[in-house]
Formats: structure tokens, sequence, C-alpha cells
């Protein structure tokens, strides 16, 4: 496991919210809970008092040469007009060039944009920010649609809270899901939303005269080894079926198979950590119904095989 010595870094401007993300992802002793620890710092130029973007300001103990020791290096949202200075950017490329991990909070993309680090590769920011960005780092892959985007070193998420999103993917990919979603319950969030699905939802608010679906996808989490095609649950939600597949998209914003094969997968993941149950067993279980269907989708979604997972996270 890489993932120890985390490093967030304040600038003139920072947004407090998507900085308060990193804080309460990374920043919290969690090892009563089994978390492994983590040496984290919020780090700035200077030991000056800086202004936030709500009108405050705020003051680090660290400077940046404490960016130097870490595994993974946050970058909170900043206003899109700001742009770091000259030593916070030489620290982000420095520390992207030893090999450590970067991970943006919503505009925080644009300073990444700003160092030099999303030429050629895909990224995401917040949805109403994202023409701008590709606007001002044409040579960036803009991403507009998805809550976060994993290229490997780099991490950029949308608006606000897909930060905890992409903070929480981070640690089930070092440490599981078990781990990751022992800090979603301390943080009382959602332990798992995929980084395809839709930053927005076409409807906001559901019709005043519909119910809204919550009910039915917590009943499909709770029975992943039920029938569950478009026309069984469209039966289930008293709707029909085209109904039912045009609601579901515009309550998650993917389609009812993609996400109930994550939610097969997340399910599939525990299972691996805290059983020894043959992968046959885990498939029927979560609604795979057979070791090699559930191999295909593992592999699909988490890069790795079942029994690798189990290897790496086992507890």
């Amino acid at each position: 496991m890489s993932l120890t010595n985390v490093a967030v870094i304040a600038y003139e401007g920072v947004a407090p919210f998507e900085l308060g993300i990193l804080c309460e992802a990374f920043g919290i002793d969690r090892t009563a809970d089994g978390v492994p620890a983590i040496d984290f710092a919020v780090c700035a130029e200077d030991d000056r008092p800086m202004r936030t973007s709500m009108g405050f300001s705020l003051q680090a103990e660290h400077g940046l040469d404490r960016v130097a020791e870490a595994d993974l290096v946050g970058i909170p949202a900043i206003p899109r007009g700001g742009v770091p200075s000259d030593a916070v950017l030489d620290a982000i490329r420095a520390a992207y060039d030893r090999g450590a991990r970067l991970m943006s909070a919503c505009s925080g993309a644009f300073v990444l944009g700003a160092a030099g680090l999303l030429d050629g590769r895909d990224c995401t920011t917040h949805w109403m920010y994202t023409d701008e960005l590709q606007r001002r780092y044409p040579k960036a892959c803009v991403v507009p649609e998805v809550l976060y985007v994993d290229t490997g070193q780099v991490v950029t998420s949308a608006g606000s809270a897909a930060g905890m999103d992409a903070a929480l993917h981070i640690w089930r990919q070092e440490y599981g899901a078990a781990v990751a979603n022992t800090v979603a319950r301390r943080a009382v969030v959602p332990p798992y939303r995929d980084g395809g699905q839709a930053q927005f939802i076409a409807r906001a608010v559901p019709d005043c005269d519909a119910d809204t679906l919550a009910p039915l996808l917590t009943w499909i989490v709770e029975n992943l080894n039920e029938d569950h095609s478009v026309e069984a649950l469209a039966k289930r939600a008293l709707m029909s079926p085209r109904t039912f597949a045009r609601r579901f998209r515009d309550e998650t914003g993917t389609t009812p198979h993609t996400w109930i094969t994550r939610q097969r997968v997340a399910a599939a993941e525990e299972l691996l950590e805290r059983t020894d149950q043959p992968i046959e067993w885990i498939a029927s279980e979560v609604g795979f119904g057979n070791a090699a269907t559930l191999r295909h989708h593992f592999v699909r979604v988490r890069g790795v095989s079942p029994q690798h997972y189990r290897r790496q996270f086992a507890c």
C-alpha cells in the first residue's frame, strides 16, 4: 500500500468546502475503526493568512516543502480566474515528476491545467466549468458528464461532493472496499458512486405526482441476486419499461444495467475481502450467476480479477 502520506495545498482564493472535503477524506484519524493511519497536512507557500473564496481567511501550518513527502497531493477548488503562484505550480509539477498521485476537487482542475498536467489527459471538473476548462487548456481531453476521472497518477473530480466520491475511490483502490466503506460511513456519505455516473440529473427534484426511485434502489442493493431486468423492475415500480428506463436515467445518470452491475461488483468486493467463500458462491450471491460472468464484469470495472483482488485485500 502506498497511501500513507497526504498533503493538501491551500492558496489565495481557495474554496473552503472543497478544502474541507479533502480534509474530511484523508485528515481524520480513523485508526480506531480499523482505517490505516495517514500522515496528513495542509500546506501553503508561506505562513501568511490566505483569503478564501467565501470571504474569510485561513492559515496553514506547513510549507510547500511538506508536499515533497506526500504520496497523494490534494488540490482544492479555486476561482476559475485565479492562478496559484509559480511556487505552488512548481511544487505540484515536482510532486508529479517524482511519481506522487494528484487529486483535484471541482475547479482545482484549473490548477492542474495551469501546471501543464492536463495536456493529452482525460479530466473533468464541475459541469458548469467544463467548457471553460476545455477552452483554456485545449490540449486537455475534458469529459464533462462524469463524477471523476482516474488516469492513474492524476485524478480529477467534478463539483463539490464528487470530490468525496473520488477520495473514496482512492481509498478503495489502496485498501479495499471495507476500509472505503468505513471512511464513507464516518462521513455519512454513500460508500460508492462510480465515476462514470452523470454529474447532474435531468430533473433536480422529482415530479410532485411521482415518487422517487430511492426505495427501489435500496431494495435492489439488498436483493442483488433477484431478477433485475428492466421489465421486472418496471413492474415493481408500477411503470412501463420505457417510462422506468427514462426515470432511472433521470435519477441516477446511467442505465439500470450499468448501475446494477456496479452495485454487484461492489458487493462482490466486500465478500472477497471478508469471506473465504468460493468465487462461484460469491457470483451467485451478488447476482452474477457464475464465476465467469463475475470475472468478466469485475475485470472490466476494477481492472483486476476477483482472485487478484482477494489476494490483495483479504482481511
